[in-house]
C-alpha cells in the first residue's frame, strides 16, 4: 500500500512541477517578445488615387473609400529584428480591425496583397491594385521579403494605373 501511495505522490509532484514550468515558460516568452520589439517604423495606407477614379469603381465600392482617401493615417509601429513589411501590415490591420487579404505566391516566395479595406486589386480596372514604398522608394521585392530597419516609412498605395498615378 505504501508503494502505491509513494507512486501517486511522485505523479502529483511531477505534474505540479510540469505545470509550474509551463507557467514560467509562457510568462517568459511573452516578456521576451515584447522586449524584442524595440525598433519603430511608420505605416500609412493610402487610397487617394481612388478619389479621382471613383467613377471606375462599382457603386458598392465607392462608399468604402474614405473622404480623404486615407485608410490608415501614418502610424508608429514597434517591430523586432527580422520582421518584414508584410509582418507589420498584417499585425496593424488586425489590430485596427481593417480588412486585409493576401495570398502567398510560391513563384516569387512572397505575399501578394489582394485587398485592404475591402478594396481589391482590379476593382478600379485591370491595372489597379496595391503596391508599397519604403522611404519613398518602391522595392523590387515583395513585402514579405523586405526586412524593416529602424525608422522606415512604409506606405501601401492603391494604384489605378500600375503605379504611374503614384507620387511618393
Amino acid at each position: 500500500m505504501q508503494k502505491k501511495n509513494t507512486s501517486v505522490l511522485w505523479s502529483c509532484l511531477l505534474s505540479l512541477g510540469m505545470f509550474i514550468c509551463l507557467i514560467f515558460l509562457t510568462v517568459g516568452c511573452g516578456q521576451a517578445e515584447e522586449q524584442a520589439k524595440n525598433q519603430t517604423c511608420f505605416l500609412t495606407i493610402d487610397g487617394t488615387t481612388l478619389l479621382s477614379h471613383k467613377q471606375e469603381l462599382a457603386e458598392e465600392k465607392r462608399e468604402l473609400v474614405p473622404e480623404d482617401g486615407i485608410l490608415l493615417e501614418r502610424t508608429e509601429v514597434s517591430f523586432a529584428d527580422g520582421e518584414s513589411v508584410f509582418d507589420v501590415l498584417k499585425r496593424v490591420t488586425r489590430e485596427q480591425k481593417l480588412h486585409m487579404e493576401y495570398s502567398m505566391t510560391p513563384v516569387y516566395q512572397t505575399a501578394y496583397i489582394e485587398a485592404i479595406g475591402n478594396l481589391y486589386d482590379f476593382d478600379c480596372g485591370e491595372l489597379s491594385g496595391w503596391t508599397y514604398s519604403v522611404n519613398g522608394e518602391f522595392p523590387s521585392v515583395g513585402c514579405s521579403q523586405c526586412l524593416l530597419e529602424q525608422g522606415d516609412d512604409i506606405v501601401f498605395w492603391y494604384t489605378c494605373e500600375r503605379g504611374k498615378d503614384l507620387k511618393p
